[in-house]
């Protein structure tokens, strides 16, 4: 049987994101196989949290952009839920709040969240949102169980930073000098993203080739062996040289 590689290849507006990998219907021809060793929990769980943030990132690259708002909605001591079930409720109920609001105002609600919890039972949500005229107003009136602070969104490293943050579990909350003792992430449900591009290929190239007028970044680049196949693997993001403000 012949065997070949596959490429999906993702275009956003400032950057596009190469996966090279074996196909799964095929082999590599004249390309010796790795060692194929068992897939450990551990791996899995990496693994599914790695396609999590894909997704995350993928999705803020199409519907979100720099200076839209990545809000802390906090409570007050005396407000604080008793469990997860609570604390959805809670947001869920200002949402309806400031989706209305926003159709009142002719805009369409876009958002993604994380709900977190540290040892100490300090409840908060990190939500994305797009940034429309009295979005901060509208906010703070929609939550009323203690503050909301505001950052801009900056989009340096094509959101990859912030995909993690918004996607963090108490397992990777280390990577922000964070403990975390429970988490739920979720988006709304208008935030589509595009098919890949795909492409199959024969023998695995040695040097990836950076399309004209972008640049390949080097702190997104990672090749190596996957651990159920045997087979080499690849992915890296390049990002436009001259980006549309």
């Amino acid at each position: 049987m012949i065997k070949r590689y596959k490429r999906l290849t993702y275009i956003f507006e400032d950057s596009v994101e190469v996966y090279e990998y074996l196909d799964g219907k095929y082999g590599a021809p004249g390309e010796k196989r790795g060692v194929k060793r068992d897939v450990t929990p551990d791996q899995i769980k990496k693994r599914n949290q790695w396609n999590k943030e894909r997704k995350a990132r993928h999705k803020l690259k199409t519907w979100f952009k720099e200076n839209d708002f990545l809000a802390l909605f906090t409570y007050k001591k005396e407000e604080r839920p008793p469990d997860m079930k609570a604390a959805k409720k809670d947001f869920q109920e200002a949402m309806r709040i400031i989706r209305r609001e926003y159709k009142k105002r002719g805009y369409e609600l876009r958002w993604m969240r994380n709900i977190e919890v540290g040892p100490r039972g300090a409840w908060h949500i990190h939500v994305v949102i797009n940034r429309e005229a009295d979005t901060d107003l509208i906010l703070k009136k929609a939550w009323t169980h203690g503050r909301i602070d505001f950052k801009h969104l900056y989009e340096e490293g094509g959101f990859a930073d912030l995909a993690g943050y918004i996607t963090k579990t108490p397992e990777t909350a280390n990577r922000y000098n964070e403990k975390l003792v429970e988490t739920s992430y979720s988006a709304s449900r208008n935030l589509p993203v595009p098919e890949p591009e795909q492409k199959r290929f024969v023998r695995w190239p040695k040097k990836p080739k950076e399309k004209k007028g972008y640049y390949i970044d080097k702190s997104s680049y990672f090749e190596g062996t996957n651990q159920a196949t045997g087979y080499k693997y690849r992915y890296y993001t390049m990002i436009r040289i001259n980006r549309r403000i």
